[in-house]
């Protein structure tokens, strides 16, 4: 009854709002890893001394209020983007090369379907990170959370119940069902299924967040391939300083297959990252800093004595090299909502094959960047 007293209240008015937000780079390669390792990031494959402008997300979105209690979204979005079987950056690109707009979400939100509790319909953002992560680590336009480098869905294509327990917010939780193929079309008969729970405390500055997933990839009578990650967030943010760790265990189930010579055997990885960064204020609302570092190992369980190497079968998750990223910068504010954001970028591979010596067991990528970010709405 309360909801559609709500609905036909004559004081509201149907109304929307037009936003979106643009970040990008100019940016050197002062060292390339000789190997092209790094799967999906955005500086593989690039060689020593390429440098270029580029625009790595451009977002256009308009979100519509059709009743009290029902809003739509549809941002569009033009960016970089990875191939899923590969894991290889390709950008949204038309035939002749040119960037072009996708559509990113396209959902329904009706509010308090019962109390403290939205549903969301269509192509929305998932609890992977996107709603309360990525926004304390503030720097999506320097570079992805640690779960997203890994190409966990920043959005999906499905459901989700996104629910607050309190009045104030400090707890709540977010449960989601979807395809597991972001904005592209089903393919399979799998779903991928998401949830959190999160905690805030001290006035909202002490915040805890748990997260876990699991999708089916394949299964007949001899093979059960899945995977499902398990992920911990905590960080301290106020308006001058803020300080976050999250840490995720990535379980492979039947996901790499080992090779020893003719040999070979399809066995189970456990991946295993862990970001730390923090960020603060040099004079409010006009200059910033921040710096983060992430160890990343594919597979806890690399045995290089049984097998000489190891072949991923899911391409985010390339099993043969450790990873230790780190980018640092300072954010130039001249005026709210337009950022420049001088910075580096590295990400160093260490080889777990016993194989290899010397550069090809250990080398990097490095770049120097000179980042631009503005907000429009």
């Amino acid at each position: 009854m309360a909801q559609q007293k709500a609905s036909t209240d004559s004081s509201f008015k149907p109304s929307g709002k037009l936003w979106g937000y643009t970040f990008g780079d100019y940016y050197y390669k002062a060292h390339s890893d000789p190997l092209n390792r790094g799967g999906g990031n955005q500086y593989t494959g690039i060689e020593k001394g390429r440098n270029a402008f580029q625009l790595r997300r451009v977002y256009l979105g308009y979100t519509y209020d059709i009743a009290p209690n029902f809003t739509a979204e549809v941002p569009r979005a033009a960016e970089d983007n990875v191939t899923k079987s590969t894991g290889v950056t390709t950008g949204d690109l038309l035939g002749d090369n040119k960037l072009s707009f996708y559509i990113k979400l396209a959902n329904l939100r009706w509010k308090n379907i019962w109390k403290g509790t939205d549903l969301v319909v269509g192509q929305l953002a998932t609890p992977a990170f996107p709603l309360l992560i990525e926004p304390i680590w503030g720097y999506r336009a320097v570079e992805r959370t640690v779960a997203d480098m890994r190409r966990t869905p920043s959005f999906d294509l499905g459901a989700a119940l996104q629910g607050k327990f309190d009045s104030k917010a400090n707890f709540g939780y977010n449960l989601m069902v979807g395809n597991g193929n972001g904005a592209r079309p089903e393919n399979d008969k799998f779903k991928w299924f998401y949830g959190d729970v999160f905690a805030k405390f001290l006035d909202k500055r002490f915040v805890i967040d748990l997260y876990a997933d699991y999708e089916g990839l394949n299964q007949t009578a001899t093979w059960h391939h899945a995977r499902n990650m398990v992920k911990g967030f905590i960080a301290y943010t106020t308006p001058v300083f803020t300080v976050g760790v999250e840490a995720f265990v990535n379980h492979g189930r039947q996901d790499v297959v080992g090779i020893n010579a003719v040999k070979r055997d399809t066995t189970s990885a456990n991946a295993k990252a862990v970001s730390a960064y923090a960020r603060g204020s040099l004079k409010k609302d006009k200059l910033g800093w921040f710096a983060r570092m992430d160890r990343y190992n594919p597979d806890v369980n690399y045995n290089s004595n049984a097998y000489t190497s190891y072949k991923g079968l899911t391409g985010a998750y390339e099993p043969n090299n450790k990873e230790l990223f780190f980018t640092a910068g300072i954010d130039f504010t001249p005026v709210k909502n337009v950022h420049f954001i001088p910075n580096v970028w590295y990400n160093r591979y260490t080889s777990n094959q016993n194989s290899l010596t010397g550069s090809a067991y250990r080398d990097h990528d490095l770049v120097y960047r000179l980042t631009f970010y503005y907000v429009y709405r």
